[in-house]
């Protein structure tokens, strides 16, 4: 399904009620935060502890890694 740190942070962002709207382009994905109201990229492929980051700040919850 995934690479590096996506299978985690794919279990955070649906535990946080975070569902993927739709597949992006390449390998990212497009989903959606009831917390924050926004929508927002997830790449598969998320090796960077800094990217995960950073997608669950734009998703309205705490780091994690």
């Amino acid at each position: 399904m995934g690479t590096g740190l996506y299978p985690d942070l794919a279990k955070r962002l649906r535990a946080a009620a975070c569902y993927p709207v739709r597949q992006g382009r390449g390998s990212h994905e497009i989903w959606h935060s009831p917390i924050s109201g926004k929508s927002f990229t997830v790449p598969v492929t998320v090796q960077s502890r800094h990217m995960a980051n950073e997608i669950l700040k734009q998703a309205g919850l705490p780091k994690a890694y």
